[in-house]
């Protein structure tokens, strides 16, 4: 801030002993320092406000540059958009063209003749029968009276 060597100090505060006298020296040091203080922090605050300022107007250029970016990429897509609309729709009246040209057939519903409620096994009934496979649903007291052994009289 102020450039004050060490000699120039010893003559002002030499210049203010003589002037205010050695009782009230110590009270106006404290006010200078007060007083420099204050004036200190008034310039940093100031440096600050400038500062902030600064930083502001860097923001509102960064923010106008990213606006005017993507003004830019909105509008690209758009006529890329309306662009591919044109060929699309050029394409789709070709190609309805050409299909509007070929006679419309539509082949009558024919039913697929399933029955849905008959199983259809891969393995025939006469291997599920040589090997003992069930192939009716048993309870299990039917199952032990088949099996059963029999009395003979």
């Amino acid at each position: 801030m102020i450039d004050i060597g060490l000699s120039k100090m010893a003559l002002i505060g030499a210049v203010a002993l003589i002037v205010i006298g050695p009782e009230k020296l110590p009270r106006v040091a404290r006010t200078v320092g007060t007083l420099l203080g204050k004036a200190q922090r008034y310039v940093s605050d100031v440096k600050a406000e400038v500062n902030r300022s600064m930083e502001l107007d860097e923001l509102k250029k960064m923010k106008d540059t990213v606006e005017n970016a993507a003004r830019d990429v909105h509008n690209s897509i758009q006529t890329s958009a309306s662009e591919f609309e044109k060929d699309w729709a050029e394409a789709t009246d070709t190609a309805s063209s050409v299909l509007q040209d070929q006679t419309a057939v539509v082949p009558a519903y024919k039913h697929p003749g399933k029955n849905w409620r008959l199983k259809r096994g891969a393995v025939p009934q006469w291997y599920k029968a040589r090997s003992g496979v069930r192939t009716k649903a048993q309870s299990g007291a039917a199952r032990v009276a088949r099996f059963r052994p029999r009395k003979f009289h």
